[in-house]
């Protein structure tokens, strides 16, 4: 089937054929009105098919690629409330998890809820982040915190349809072990398990750099992607450790320390900032200007989370991404939609409106620029993925055509 989308008022483009973009280049991003044709699931021309089978009225529109979230924790169970009114009432975040909260209390949910109900959670959630422009994410393990655990999240993460699934096998250390035993049980775990990246939480309540190096060494030697949560309470100086093993991406990076800048951002790395669990855990705000600024490769994600980031939206990440971080709506695009991509090996397929990429197109009803000017409102009205049209808001229905 083909679809032509017509009319729209910016179209926004990437250089071709890059798999990534330093955020130094973000400027080279275009918005210049454009007709687009789809044919099945690709991305087939610039131009009107005055024979489409789908006629898509833009008028007023900005038309976006799929946005891509490449930092989630689906799938988990139930949620955490009562820990964010701990911590804005003041209680530390390293404290509620070494009183049994945190990721040990989603790791308890997780085991007493069924496979059912733990998909149907997920599954209303992917629902929600298609709905604000989401067609692409990732999802990653943690919550199990034992080994059967860990195997079943890698495999309710593949029942859910995620892009790509993370073995975070090294979230936190599991009662009965210290953090060099649960190491074994991870790198038995990665060899055993369906998972396309490793990753590792290194904090005072979680790993020491140490088991991110050898970590690394897990990766490398189960050739998948190496990611790092790092710096998000602490400034450990877990970058240089990150480099040194060859990590795709660090994430966080709020208490990122001055020295570990120009090192990353003139790396093959991508830095993947959270201003969700930032804003919402009144954590330090990440160097992000002068990360873009040094040419980092800049990545925006949700970090959706029942505990520190109980957030689904890109649109709201990118409203406090511009605001908390000095950033252009262009910087911000970018960092959810190519780069985002590349992290999870994908931008060779999505992330960017191409010729023979997949058709995944989402559709504002205003400007770019009013998406974070209108802070907490989706001006999202309709979205494609893979070519066919997978939600359209109500009052947007008189936009098809067929």
């Amino acid at each position: 089937m083909t679809v032509c989308v017509e009319h729209a008022i910016e179209v926004l483009r990437a250089p071709a054929g890059v798999p990534y973009l330093r955020h130094d280049r973000a400027g080279e991003l275009v918005l210049d009105p454009a007709p687009l044709t789809l044919d099945g699931e690709r991305i087939a021309a610039f131009e009107v098919d005055s024979g489409a089978a789908v006629r898509i009225d833009a008028s007023g529109c900005a038309v976006l690629p799929g946005l891509v979230d490449c930092h989630t924790h689906l799938p988990f169970a139930g949620w955490r409330a009562e820990e964010y009114e701990q911590k804005v009432t003041g209680v530390p975040y390293e404290e509620i998890a070494r009183a049994g909260g945190g990721i040990a209390s989603s790791a308890r949910a997780l085991a007493q809820a069924t496979d059912d109900e733990v998909l149907a959670q997920a599954r209303a959630l992917v629902a929600e982040m298609l709905a604000t422009g989401t067609t692409a994410y990732e999802a990653k393990t943690g919550y199990g915190l034992s080994v059967d655990g860990e195997a079943r999240a890698a495999r309710l993460g593949r029942e859910l349809g995620a892009d790509r699934v993370t073995g975070l096998f090294a979230h936190a250390v599991p009662q009965g072990y210290d953090a060099d035993a649960w190491m074994d049980e991870v790198d038995a775990l990665a060899a055993a398990c369906d998972v396309d990246a490793l990753d590792i939480y290194v904090e005072s309540v979680a790993f020491a750099n140490e088991h991110l190096t050898r970590l690394g060494a897990i990766a490398a030697r189960e050739v998948v992607p190496l990611r790092a949560h790092v710096e998000q309470f602490n400034a450990n100086r877990s970058v240089p450790v990150a480099l040194a093993a060859g990590a795709r991406s660090v994430d966080h990076l709020a208490c990122l320390h001055p020295d570990d800048v120009a090192p990353l951002a003139a790396a093959e790395c991508a830095a993947v900032l959270l201003p969700g669990a930032e804003f919402l855990g009144a954590e330090r705000v990440a160097p992000a200007r002068d990360l873009a600024d040094a040419g980092a490769i800049c990545v925006l994600a949700t970090d959706l989370n029942p505990g520190t980031s109980p957030v689904s939206s890109l649109p709201v990440i990118i409203g406090l991404a511009v605001r908390r971080y000095g950033w252009s709506v262009r910087e911000a695009l970018l960092a959810c939609t190519l780069n985002a991509a590349w992290v999870l090996g994908l931008s060779g397929e999505l992330g960017s409106l191409e010729v023979g990429k997949r058709a995944d197109v989402v559709l504002l009803d205003t400007p770019v620029a009013h998406l974070p000017y209108r802070f907490g409102r989706s001006p999202v009205c309709l979205v494609i993925r893979a070519g066919e049209v997978a939600w359209v808001r109500p009052d947007a229905a008189w936009r098809i055509a067929s």
